[in-house]
């Protein structure tokens, strides 16, 4: 992005917020999952594979203009967003599986966002093609996989400080992702050009709605027999890592033309998943009382 300021506050943010899931959570809560292969397929091919197939059909059928197209590519190559676990929360859903799967992202980011990115450079006309997907996997993982390892590594051989810091540094990481939402809403406000492109279009609006919905029902479907665990798959599958977009656009200097996407697909899949979320918890609730 042209901001050098905006761009280093990014890279802090997801640092910060990769670092916190690592220091507040040790490597053996991954081992939950490896435990359950079939829930780790189905998760694995829900988050990573069905819904970069959906944005995939969704660039393939709608006449989106190339900085939507990218946006939404960016966004299905970015799984694993660090507030998962609390909207996962409202839903009903099963933490312990949220939290693991959390945990199994932002680990795999680092192979699979430049894997995802490859895959659509080579079929769509993107603006950040340039961007080699080396370069992508060696930046995603100075900023993801290795702040969580280094978490772990804290927690592993300094568990006083772990302690001590955990909850700090995740309130402190979550503030930070706030305060940087609300600077780019301000220069969407302040910048007429922005601004403007914040206005996306029908196709746009119409694809970023069911790239939300096909992705929630494939996560719910895929979920498992019980309500719990298909809600943290369908928020999962949904709640894609903006700030981690926001880092790839940084990359280039066309990232800002895509920012106002991701700003408009966060704002609607924020408020496409409460209704499912409602349901998702009073079913849980009314199972729970039966």
């Amino acid at each position: 992005m042209e901001n050098p300021i905006v761009g280093h506050f990014v890279t802090v943010t997801i640092f910060s917020l990769m670092l916190a899931i690592g220091v507040n959570h040790s490597f053996r809560q991954v081992t939950y999952l490896a435990s359950q292969p079939g829930l780790l397929v189905r998760s694995l091919l829900s988050v990573i594979v069905l819904v970069p197939g959906i944005v995939g059909i969704l660039l393939w059928a709608f006449p989106l203009p190339p900085a939507v197209a990218t946006g939404l590519a960016v966004l299905a190559a970015a799984p694993g967003a660090p507030l998962t676990t609390k909207r996962i929360e409202l839903a009903g859903g099963d933490l312990q599986y949220a939290v693991n799967l959390q945990l199994t992202l932002a680990l795999l980011a680092v192979v699979v966002t430049p894997l995802i990115l490859s895959v659509y450079f080579s079929v769509f006309d993107l603006v950040i093609e340039k961007v080699s997907p080396l370069d992508v996997a060696r930046q995603v993982a100075r900023v993801t996989f290795l702040p969580v390892i280094a978490g772990f590594l804290v927690r592993r051989f300094l568990p006083g400080v772990a302690a001590r810091i955990g909850n700090p540094l995740r309130v402190l990481a979550n503030i930070l992702l706030i305060i940087l939402v609300l600077v780019l809403v301000v220069f969407l406000a302040i910048a007429p050009d922005l601004r403007a492109m914040l206005n996306l279009g029908r196709p746009a609006t119409m694809a970023i709605v069911l790239m939300v919905a096909l992705s929630l029902a494939a996560g719910h479907f895929l979920g498992g027999p019980t309500q719990e665990k298909r809600a943290v798959l369908a928020v999962a599958s949904i709640a894609r890592n903006v700030g981690l977009a926001l880092f790839i656009a940084g990359l280039t200097d066309y990232g800002q033309k895509f920012v106002p996407t991701l700003l408009t697909y966060m704002i609607l899949g924020g408020l496409l998943g409460v209704p499912y979320a409602v349901w998702s918890k009073r079913r849980v609730r009314l199972r729970g009382d039966a």
